[in-house]
């Protein structure tokens, strides 16, 4: 059975971490999956992803059984070459990265366990819903390393120094009301799953030029100057404005239907 199993449906891409006997924990069978279910998202039409956990958990994080396959061999060759993403990352990075350098909104739907691997996994969504009783944690300093899969990437846009310091430093787990004070999650809800869902459908019928352009401006926004972003925003403001989606929008709103996008 796939690791990861991806499905589509009105625009709308599931990707479920399907592990669930082993609490979906990442072994080298789900890293591949995972990289293969982002190119599979990226291919499609799909206008929003949706991220979620099979089970009773969303990720336990790594499968620690598979890095005894790691002895004796030349980690830095293993580690270091960057494989993926343009020659940006590893192929440990991009099973988080993908997601975050998807041009779409990915929501991740969080139950039961977000740990290690599996807490940077979400870190590389936009948002992240969560059930109130998730539990979240950095966890690679309890096996005596550091997040290494996008998360010194990721966690400094959402939480402050302090914050991310005690996270790394101490590997404890926090719960879902706490992260959401924190800022690792974006809301609570009793059903993250269907919010997920509810909130995909509600960015799936919008503008799918307009949203990918406002996530790559977000993204512009987090790493270049000011004056950069003032030039990029304009940019795309005139990319969109007056164009056939743009006139959709308005002829559907003043119609009262909902705008159909080609």
């Amino acid at each position: 059975m796939s690791r990861v199993l991806v499905t589509l449906t009105d625009h709308i891409a599931h990707v479920q971490l399907n592990r669930a006997d082993k609490r979906n924990a990442v072994d080298p069978e789900m890293f591949e999956a995972l990289i293969d279910a982002g190119q599979q998202v990226a291919a499609s039409d799909a206008r929003v992803a949706v991220l979620s956990g099979a089970g009773e958990g969303f990720c336990a994080g790594i499968d620690i059984g598979s890095l005894g396959g790691m002895i004796g061999k030349d980690i830095e060759a293993m580690i270091l070459p960057r494989t993926h993403g343009e020659g940006t990352t590893n192929q440990w990075q991009e099973v988080a990265m993908i997601w975050h350098r998807l041009e779409i909104p990915v929501i991740a739907a969080l139950h039961g366990t977000v740990f290690g691997a599996g807490m940077q996994i979400a870190l590389g969504a936009d948002i992240r819903i969560a059930a109130p009783d998730t539990q979240l944690a950095v966890m690679e300093m309890k096996w005596g390393i550091i997040p290494d899969m996008g998360g010194m990437v990721l966690l400094p846009r959402l939480v402050r120094s302090d914050v991310m310091r005690r996270l790394i430093y101490t590997a404890t787990p926090i719960p879902a009301d706490q992260a959401e004070r924190w800022g690792l999650v974006t809301e609570i809800a009793e059903d993250p799953l269907a919010a997920a869902f509810d909130l995909a459908r509600e960015l799936a019928g919008k503008s799918p030029k307009a949203i990918r352009a406002a996530k790559a401006l977000i993204a512009c926004a987090e790493r270049e100057t000011a004056e950069e972003v003032l030039l990029a925003e304009a940019r795309t403001q005139a990319s969109l404005l007056g164009q056939p989606e743009q006139m959709e929008v308005i002829a559907a709103h003043f119609a009262k239907r909902a705008p159909v996008f080609k």
